[in-house]
């Protein structure tokens, strides 16, 4: 009987851990598939698209200084970890009429560990 319940304590313990967002991953999932576009952390500067700080929370087409299609300003999206990763799985379905041509993240972990790395940045670069 103990070794069924530290079997399931294992298990669950495991799962848990699998599915926690990890930052770093999400790092190296934005140099994969964002950077070319975007920036994010301190330095951050407008690129082919906007950067990407301070993201948590914000109306989607607000930040100063980047020229957004009228869809994105018009989205009424405010980003969170969920409309984050329903966007992002394809941008170009989810807010038709955007300027952002990305084919999406489809892999859930990828997507998770993306949120966890960009929202860690508040609106000025910094780490939260």
């Amino acid at each position: 009987m103990r070794t069924c319940i530290l079997a399931v304590v294992l298990v669950m313990a495991t799962t848990g851990a699998s599915l926690a967002q990890d930052v770093e991953a999400g790092q190296g999932v934005f140099k994969r598939m964002c950077f070319p576009c975007h920036d994010a952390g301190p330095g951050a500067k407008v690129k082919l698209g906007p950067p990407l700080n301070g993201l948590d929370g914000r109306a989607a087409g607000t930040l100063p200084g980047f020229n957004y299609s009228e869809a994105n300003k018009n989205s009424g999206i405010t980003w969170s970890d969920a409309s984050f990763a329903e966007y992002i799985k394809n941008p170009m379905q989810r807010m038709p009429g955007t300027r952002m041509a990305f084919a999406g993240v489809r892999d859930e972990k990828d997507i998770a560990n993306l949120w966890a790395y960009l929202k860690q940045f508040n609106e000025k670069g910094e780490k939260k």
